[in-house]
């Protein structure tokens, strides 16, 4: 046992005592090396199931000594993907500048190893603490039969993802100093659902901001548009202004909204301009959803297929959708949400604040509909699926053209419909201005980027038809009880999404009051207007 280091195995965690140039370290609990060793009468059995409290100790331990010490390609050994370990872990030293590393691990859990990371940030002559918390997980090897850590790049740091690499150095671009529609400043601090867009914000725009970088260790990821993440500023830059479509109060309401409500993500935008206003998650992932997620709607898709209905001529807001209990499309049954009750004499505005399925579904096979009707009107007159430039990266929507059970199935946002809020914040702005305006986050000014347009609008009769149903479907329909604390002039769809293993299905949203539209989701939030309405409705509230 190498001097100044004891290392005690109690019950599966490590005790671990330090000597020497103030690296952690650890050493062998029994002096097994690598993978183990033969027997004097032959070669060990290749071991099968979960590996024991033992070897997830062991391999721990061996992994993390070689980490500390600098051995990236001995730690990398000690997992079930050596190469691409050995490449971050030699990085962690080489390229993050990370030295004096000591790794504590805390108290496993079955094969998860939870840690402690303490080092130093050492780059031309300035130095920083550095410390954070991580984890691993010991598996067993599929040919091998040996304990090793199952490899991910998030062991080495909880931000990076695969293809992340840690730098420290001159920064990748200089910081900038975000500032609202109306001049305030925009920082992750008080706005913590920007820490994206920011990023990706700082990344495109940094360099012609007037900005000039500093030091920082950060993360850099895999595709240039993700931008960087900074972790720890070791030399200030300076920050160049940068002007924002979004606005403070409708940000701050919208960061309030979705905290009361997990899993959740909204998007305002106005619909004169396509200028979005605020954006929002609230995600154990911090994945921006409300900019990139790919779900099914639900019900607030009937506002398209309303549009297409009636631009197809197959019926009006006040011409017949009769809103039977259920509806037989291609051997595919579909059925209301309970509770709903049946009614044969509906017209189409009755069954849009109602949010009858039955009725769209009834209405799928009607002369001139085809399996490209949707799509079509999705995208001549809504923009969806067209290539947006707002500035960061965005998922533009998804209504593919689908034959068999998917045509009747994408009419009511389910089959092969994808959006997310900002989509659909988009889909209720062009609904009740009857132009598609590209949403923004930046003005096309700043780099004279070519938006998405469609090749037509939608008429005006159609548009004032469906700013008649979602007035009605917020006043008093199935969009009442979220808004109806809002006044003036007021309009909503509600939306629910059964996703396959879930035990409640997806809440959708969406709404507008005056010059301001917002859509929002929650996962496993029940009816839309159960958990996505009372988000939307906060950010109408706090206007633009």
């Amino acid at each position: 046992m190498r001097k100044g280091v004891k290392v005690a195995l109690v019950g599966g965690v490590f005790a671990v005592m330090v000597g020497g140039a103030g690296y952690g370290a650890y050493n062998l609990v029994n002096g097994v090396t690598g993978g183990g060793s033969a027997s004097s009468s032959g070669p060990e059995a290749v071991r099968t199931g979960p590996p024991t409290d033992k070897e997830t100790a062991e391999t721990a331990g061996k992994f993390l000594a070689a980490w500390a010490k600098g051995d990236a390609a001995e730690a990398s050994t000690y997992t079930n993907n050596a190469e691409v370990a050995s490449l971050l872990l030699t990085g962690y030293r080489e390229d993050a500048h990370l030295t004096k590393v000591k790794l504590t691990p805390g108290k496993a859990a079955g094969a998860r190893v939870p840690f402690s990371v303490e080092a130093t940030v050492s780059y031309e002559g300035k130095t920083k603490p550095f410390a954070y918390e991580s984890e691993l997980t010991v598996v067993r090897g599929v040919t091998t039969g040996r304990a090793l850590v199952d490899w991910d790049a998030s062991v080495v740091h909880p931000d990076l993802e695969d293809g992340d690499t840690l730098q420290t150095g001159e920064a990748a671009a200089p910081p900038i100093e975000a500032v609202d529609r109306h001049g305030e400043v925009l920082d992750k601090k008080d706005h913590p659902s920007l820490g994206p867009v920011l990023d990706q914000l700082r990344a495109k725009y940094g360099d012609t901001a007037g900005g000039t970088p500093g030091v920082e260790l950060y993360v850099r990821h895999e595709t240039e548009d993700e931008g960087t993440q900074t972790l720890l500023t070791l030399a200030k830059g300076k920050a160049g202004q940068l002007e924002t479509t979004l606005s403070a109060p409708a940000q701050k309401a919208a960061e309030k909204a979705v905290a009361a409500y997990p899993e959740s993500s909204v998007v305002a935008v106005q619909p004169s301009s396509g200028e979005i206003l605020a954006v929002a998650n609230h995600r154990a992932d911090q994945f921006n959803a409300a900019f990139e997620g790919k779900m099914a709607p639900g019900s607030t898709m009937k506002i398209v297929s309303a549009a297409m209905l009636i631009d197809q001529g197959v019926t009006r807001a006040s011409g017949p959708a009769p809103c039977p209990k259920t509806a037989v499309w291609q051997s595919h049954r579909i059925e209301n949400l309970p509770g709903l009750a049946p009614n044969e004499n509906a017209t189409l505005a009755d069954s849009f604040a109602r949010s009858c399925n039955t009725a769209f579904v009834k209405l799928v096979d009607e002369e001139g509909i085809t399996d490209e009707s949707l799509t079509e009107e999705a995208q001549n007159r809504f923009g969806l699926g067209l290539d947006w430039k707002a500035g960061v990266r965005t998922v533009d929507g998804t209504v593919p053209a689908s034959p068999g059970p998917d045509r009747a199935s994408n009419m009511i946002g389910q089959g092969q419909v994808q959006m997310n809020p900002l989509n659909l914040a988009s889909v209720t702005a062009t609904a009740i201005t009857g132009t598609f305006r590209q949403p923004v986050v930046v003005a096309q000014s700043m780099d004279d980027r070519e938006l998405a347009e469609t090749p037509g609008s939608l008429p005006a009769s159609t548009v004032q038809q469906l700013r008649q149903m979602m007035n009605r479907t917020a006043v008093s329909g199935s969009g009442a009880g979220a808004m109806s604390k809002l006044s003036g002039n007021i309009g909503a769809k509600t939306g629910s999404a059964e996703v396959d293993g879930q035990a409640k299905p997806n809440s959708w949203f969406t709404g507008y009051r005056g010059d301001v539209a917002a859509a929002a989701v929650a996962e496993e939030g029940g009816h839309g207007g159960d958990t996505a309405g009372p988000i939307v409705a906060a950010v109408l509230a706090a206007g633009s």
